[in-house]
Parts: structure tokens; sequence; C-alpha cells
């Protein structure tokens, strides 16, 4: 599928709907950000500093004619940030149809989010978690709205490690990012599980190994190998927000909720990723970690239904 076939398919077909897209500064999430705005939508865009959240804007405006985008500012590792977030967005907002959680990284070493969590999980698993809770009334309020949750195929290898799940006794980046991504697979079909019978679905996906700024952060030879390795065999940010732009616009997965898509195509994610007590496990880790009650909820009971 090619994304400027896709992109003229789209043009205006988001007319009027405001979606939210976080990273949306660089790579997947800004292009992502890019290609709603040019459908119409009016986007708003969440990053971490402020000059490159208003240059983000700047070329997303320019790029596509639409003057309906913003950035708001936030580090989606604290939970102070993320609550400051939605309550900005819904000052301004009275509805959400499209929610993109995007935003993510991979630490080579072990540190901790200002709340004393576990970074990985802080940012790639807790900021779903947290920001999609906080957005729920709106999101409720579109009528049908969309949930995208950017997962990676890298949960494969990995397994939810509940007596250490925040990587205290011993630390591996690469198992914690794993973690992490199952994680989002497993929050996500929770999530459609608790909302059947809401006007909202919700997806995750694999982009791809792509070439973005992603393992750039930690800087040394672990920093040198991961560009090295995106010269030669990552996709451009352009194909790897395809599934992305999918999930959030096409009328294609209208009802579709809790499943795994790579290449625009459902697929079955890793049987650990398809463990219902699992998912429901880490929903109450979640639930305590972020001090949520958990409202607006139906019952944990009802099976979800899914394309696998």
């Amino acid at each position: 599928m090619n994304l400027g076939d896709k992109t003229m398919t789209q043009q205006d077909t988001m007319a009027g709907k405001i979606c939210l897209v976080t990273g949306a500064t660089a790579g997947i999430g800004e292009v992502t950000a890019r290609e709603l705005a040019r459908s119409g939508a009016t986007v708003v865009g969440v990053g971490r500093q402020a000059n490159r959240c208003a240059e983000s804007a700047q070329r997303i405006r320019q790029a596509t004619g639409n003057s309906n985008v913003e950035f708001l500012v936030a580090d989606l590792s604290v939970q102070e940030h993320i609550h400051r977030l939605a309550d900005e967005f819904k000052s301004k907002y009275g509805r959400l149809d499209v929610l993109v959680n995007n935003a993510g990284a991979y630490f080579a070493t072990r540190q901790l989010s200002a709340d004393g969590i576990e970074m990985t999980m802080a940012l790639n698993h807790l900021n779903y978690f947290l920001l999609t809770h906080l957005l729920l009334d709106v999101l409720k309020a579109a009528g049908s709205a969309r949930v995208v949750n950017v997962s990676s195929d890298a949960h494969r290898m990995a397994k939810m490690d509940f007596d250490d799940i925040e990587g205290q006794r011993r630390y591996s980046g690469w198992r914690m990012y794993g973690q992490s991504k199952l994680a989002n697979i497993l929050f996500t079909r929770e999530l459609a599980r608790r909302l059947q019978g809401a006007p909202i679905t919700a997806n995750a996906l694999h982009p791809g190994f792509v070439a973005t700024r992603f393992g750039h952060n930690n800087g040394g030879l672990a920093s040198l190998a991961m560009k090295a390795l995106q010269k030669i065999a990552a996709l451009t940010p352009e194909q790897g927000a395809q599934t992305s732009l999918y999930l959030a616009t096409s009328p294609d997965v209208a009802g579709m909720s809790g499943c795994y898509f790579t290449n625009c195509r459902p697929v079955a994610p890793s049987v650990t990723a398809q463990d219902d007590e699992a998912a429901a496990r880490l929903w109450d880790w979640s639930l305590a970690k972020t001090g949520l009650k958990d409202g607006g909820f139906v019952s944990p009971s009802i099976e979800l239904q899914s394309a696998f």
C-alpha cells in the first residue's frame, strides 16, 4: 500500500474530526499528524519540548495548508504532565474522535521517571493507560471514536514478569522494551473488552522497523549501533505511519476492536499477548501505579470479540 495513494484518497475524509497524536514532533508521529491534517482533521500534537512542538506545527501547516494544527507540551513519562495535558485538551475541545498513543522510547540502562517508576514502563505503557483513561469522557462524546496504540512485534519475544515488572532484580533494555510493547497489546485488548457497548474502538499495531530517532537517546555504542542498523534495514517514517493512519481513518475497521495490525491487516499477536488473565492483572497494576479508580468501564466479565 502506497502512502501517496492513501493520502490522496484520504483528502478531506477526516474533515470535522479532532485527532490527538502523541510523540508527534518527529518520525511516524509527525507523519501521522501531518497526514491526518492533510485529510482535513483538526490535529493536536503532543511533544516534550516547546520549540520542537512549534517547529512541527509550522511544518505540518505549511505541508498541508491546514491551519487547524496545534501542539501541546508534555513529558509523557510524568503523570502530572499527563493530567495537565488532558485538562488542557478538554478545556479547548469537547470531544476527541481519534487518539493515537504513539510516544515511546528504548532505554539501554535502567532509569526512573519523576514518579519513581521504571522509565520504559512509565513512558511506553502507563502513558497510554493514563492518558486514555483521562480522555475517556471526550472520546465517548465523539459518538464514534478510535484509540490507536502503537506497539511492536518486539512483544513476540517478551512476557509479563509480574514478579519483576520494573526490572529491579535484573535489567535489560530490550527485555523491558519488549515487555512494554506486550503491555500495549494487553492494555488494548482489555480496554476493548471493557468498552464493549461504548462508541469507542481500540486497536494496536506494529509499524515496522522505522528510521526515526528511536534509541538515539541512549548515546554511546547503543545509539551508534541503532543509527547504523536503521541506515541498512529501516522503513521510512512515511512507510511506518501507514498502519496508524489506516486504523485512524479507514472505514474498513469501523467496529473492529481489540485487534493487532501490521501492514494494515489484522494478525494474531503472540499467545502471551492473548492472555486475558495477564491483561486483567496488568490493568490492576496500572491502576495502582497511576492512582486511578476504574470508573467509566463496563464489567470486565464480558468476553472480548476480536479478529483472532
